[in-house]
């Protein structure tokens, strides 16, 4: 058998792909894994008490926002790397116009405070476990982002981890902020985004040794 026998026998078994492949499985792997951390937050950490009160309030629709517009920024940017040649420069500026913006309203919010508030503005009552929880809540996710991963075709493998990683803090402070009764500004701007972006960090790390082919 000639070489190219050997590659028109290859090539006639090759089925088409759909299109929607690649976004059926971040869908698959991000959404079981989205799952699988709700229900962790729920009997774990329970629904914040307040949460009919606290729907009714400009705050909580911040908060609520600022992490759904990671949570979809993030996985995106999982769908974008799983390319060959993948790149997420448009979702890590994104994610950074996003930042800017809380801070700014974290800012305005400290401004118009008075001095004595300023500690409990910036610290709440939670500031020794918010971030530590979003990290935990994210760890399924980041399993979740890593097997959606594996089986599609990543080859910058450091950025494909960062983007795992971003996806997976981005949706758990989400998932958390059903949880948490913190509100201020300052606050969010701080501990919800560097839960955002230790996952990253922590993928980034991990992505070049479990995206490895």
């Amino acid at each position: 058998m000639t070489t190219d026998d050997l590659i028109a026998r290859l090539t006639g078994e090759l089925k088409p792909v759909s299109r929607l492949a690649v976004l059926k499985r971040v869908g698959l792997g991000l959404g079981i894994s989205l799952v699988v951390s709700a229900v962790l937050m729920y009997f774990w950490l329970g629904m914040r008490p307040d949460m009919m009160t606290a729907t009714g309030t400009m705050p909580f629709w911040s908060k609520f926002i600022y992490t759904l517009a990671l949570a979809i920024i993030g996985a995106w940017a999982v769908k974008r790397i799983a390319h060959p040649l993948g790149s997420i420069r448009v979702n890590l500026a994104l994610i950074g116009t996003l930042i800017v913006a809380i801070s700014i309203l974290g800012f305005v919010q400290l401004a118009m405070a008075p001095p004595e508030a300023y500690h409990y503005l910036l610290t709440g009552k939670s500031v020794a476990v918010c971030t530590l929880y979003i990290v935990m809540l994210s760890l399924p996710l980041l399993v979740g982002a890593f097997w959606v991963l594996r089986g599609l075709a990543p080859t910058r493998l450091t950025i494909a981890g960062t983007a795992a990683g971003l996806a997976a803090g981005a949706i758990g402070s989400l998932v958390y902020s059903f949880h948490c009764t913190e509100s201020a500004m300052p606050f969010v701007a701080i501990w919800y985004t560097l839960g955002v972006l230790i996952p990253g960090l922590i993928g980034a790390i991990a992505g070049r040794f479990v995206l490895r082919w």
